[in-house]
C-alpha cells in the first residue's frame, strides 16, 4: 500500500465517456503503483504535486477514495507525457534510497549485474561503479557523478528504469516497481 502518490494528470470533469465526476491517476512514492483516484469535492489537484492516500482517512486532505491501481496504458495521454518528469522528482525526493541501491545492487546471475539494467550503462560504466563502491560507498548523486565520469544524471538514470518497468508488462527484472495488474 502506498501512502503518497504523485499526481500525474487530474480531470475535474472526468474521463470522457467513462463515469461523470473528477478523476485523478498518480503514481506511488515506494513501489511506483499506478492510482486511479477520486479527489474530495471542490478539490483542485495539479499534476506533480504529492498527495497522501494512505489508511489514516482524517489525513486525507485531497483524495476521498482510491479507486485502485491501473496499468500503464490505462493512463492519460497527459499522465504519460509528464510521467518521466514526476519520476525523476520522486528519485530526487528519495536520494538516499536510491544511492543505496548504486551501492548494494547485486549480480543477478554469473555473467549479469543489476546495474546492466539502467538505461545507458553498460559493463565498462558497471564495473567503475563496482570498483569506486567497494573504494567507499556513495554517499549523494553528486557523488556518483564525480566518481564514475559516464554517469551524468544518476536521478534520471533510475527514473527512465521506473518508466521501462511500467511500460513493459512483460518485463523479466523488476528492480523498483511492481509487476502489472493483470486482468483476466
Amino acid at each position: 500500500m502506498e501512502d503518497f502518490v504523485y499526481i500525474l494528470d487530474y480531470l475535474s470533469s472526468g474521463r470522457p465517456g467513462h463515469r461523470r465526476g473528477a478523476v485523478a491517476y498518480g503514481i506511488g512514492e515506494k513501489q511506483f503503483t499506478l492510482l486511479e483516484l477520486i479527489p474530495k469535492p471542490n478539490v483542485n489537484l495539479s499534476i506533480g504535486e504529492r498527495v497522501y492516500v494512505g489508511k489514516e482517512l482524517e489525513k486525507r486532505k485531497k483524495i476521498a477514495k482510491v479507486k485502485g491501481r491501473v496499468n500503464y496504458e490505462d493512463l492519460t495521454s497527459t499522465a504519460h507525457g509528464e510521467i518521466l518528469y514526476v519520476l525523476i522528482e520522486i528519485v530526487k525526493n528519495n536520494e538516499e534510497r536510491f544511492v543505496k541501491f548504486f551501492n548494494e545492487c547485486p549480480a543477478i546471475t554469473t555473467r549479469f549485474h543489476a546495474l546492466e539494467l539502467l538505461p545507458g550503462l553498460g559493463k565498462k560504466t558497471m564495473f567503475e561503479i563496482l570498483e569506486e563502491r567497494k573504494k567507499e560507498p556513495f554517499k549523494s548523486f553528486d557523488d556518483i557523478k564525480k566518481r564514475v565520469k559516464a554517469v551524468h544524471s544518476p536521478e534520471k538514470i533510475i527514473a527512465k528504469r521506473i518508466l521501462e518497468e511500467l511500460e513493459n508488462p512483460n518485463e523479466k527484472y523488476r528492480l523498483f516497481t511492481r509487476p502489472p495488474l493483470i486482468r483476466r
